[in-house]
């Protein structure tokens, strides 16, 4: 091969590579508005539903400590840390606390919702995310993912990754019920 011809193969090589790259990219956009949600900022707000139709409005809760959970079926720190979470709703639920369990129905298999919570014996509303607005609002990269909300509104402690020990969970849900 001479010179010539090497560069004409390099430049096709890189030709090939950028197109795959621009074909592969993902469409649409991609980024949301703004910083993902924070310690000392308000929370964002959203509207779902549970399987059932019921609809919570997080901004309606205001006054109520939340702790917002974003979870799926498949993810095995998810299903590690329900339990607790489902310990600490009950000792602190008549102290205000509330828990909204997120799911990520847009990647999860909807008729597994139900048989998991069933199992888990899951009290508190299991929330779908179908179009995945809220997963997008709240820049959700894994799961699960925590948000403990104050009763002002605010977000008092963001939490990546799991599962969380039931002694993290008191301590979080004792600060966001002061």
């Amino acid at each position: 091969m001479d010179r010539t011809q090497r560069i004409i193969f390099y430049i096709l090589i890189l030709v090939a590579g950028a197109a795959l790259i621009l074909f592969s990219a993902e469409k649409g956009p991609t980024r949301t508005e703004g910083p993902a949600p924070q310690t000392g900022f308000l929370a964002p707000d959203f509207t779902l539903k549970t399987a059932s139709g019921e609809t919570y409005v997080l901004s309606e809760l205001k006054g109520q400590a939340v702790l917002v959970n974003m979870w799926a079926t498949w993810c095995p720190p998810c299903r590690a840390e329900m339990p607790a979470i489902e310990a600490m709703y009950q000792e602190y639920k008549d102290q205000g606390l509330i828990v909204l369990a997120i799911n990520h129905t847009f990647q999860d298999n909807p008729l597994d919702i139900t048989p998991f919570t069933d199992d888990y014996g899951l009290t508190f509303p299991i929330l779908l995310d179908e179009t995945a607005d809220t997963a997008r609002a709240y820049q959700v990269r894994s799961l699960p993912s925590s948000y403990f909300i104050n009763r002002q509104g605010i977000i008092n402690e963001v939490i990546i990754g799991g599962p969380m020990p039931e002694a993290l969970l008191r301590t979080k849900i004792e600060e966001i019920l002061k």
